[in-house]
């Protein structure tokens, strides 16, 4: 139960940072031996090509139009990274414990991908950058926040984060539903005329 819960929480957290995901179990696993992280995500190698891809993306996600454009690039990444983590949290277990936590794991992430880029997509169409920061930190401390608490806790983080993944779907359904309304008005409008 707890290999499900913590698999549902890095999965959710993944779609949003998985570099970020991989850095904290890492370092967890390095720090305090954590039974239930995999060895692997603690070696220097794969540390240190997390932490250089997320200083990447720390970057990237706050600047207009090219958080978008990372993000497209990540639909592949970070659904494979939850998938991924989600076998490795399975560890010795059967091969059908492990199908499902990787189905749980990857498809979690797919989820709150799709939030996060759809909400970027959104706040794009502001023109001031401001929103993009904010919305970046926030997202950063919500991943560290969730995962972290999901190693001493998985069941709770899980909770958590089935709310955060409950909220942000429900928050992309209105925004998609209001740039849908947005787009009918605005192909309905009469073209101008212009005089000669």
């Amino acid at each position: 139960m707890d290999a499900l819960a913590l698999t549902f929480s890095t999965g959710w957290a993944s779609g949003i940072n998985a570099y970020l995901v991989v850095l904290v179990l890492g370092i967890s696993d390095r720090v305090g031996s954590v039974a239930e992280i995999p060895d692997v995500l603690g070696r220097w190698d794969v540390l240190t090509v997390a932490a250089f891809m997320f200083s990447m993306e720390f970057v990237a996600d706050k600047i207009p139009y090219i958080d978008s454009t990372w993000d497209a690039i990540s639909t592949a990444v970070r659904p494979t990274a939850g998938a991924v983590i989600g076998i490795l949290l399975a560890g010795d277990a059967t091969t059908l414990e492990q199908a499902v936590l990787a189905v749980v794991g990857g498809g979690t992430a797919f989820l709150s991908h799709l939030v996060k880029a759809g909400g970027r997509l959104a706040i794009n169409s502001s023109p001031e950058p401001v929103t993009n920061v904010v919305a970046s930190v926030t997202e950063d401390v919500a991943v560290l926040g969730v995962v972290w608490f999901a190693i001493e806790n998985p069941q709770a983080a899980a909770a958590i984060a089935g709310v955060l993944l409950l909220l942000g779907l429900v928050m992309l359904f209105f925004v998609s539903r209001l740039a849908r309304r947005g787009w009918r008005r605005w192909k309905k409008k009469d073209p101008v005329h212009q005089v000669p």
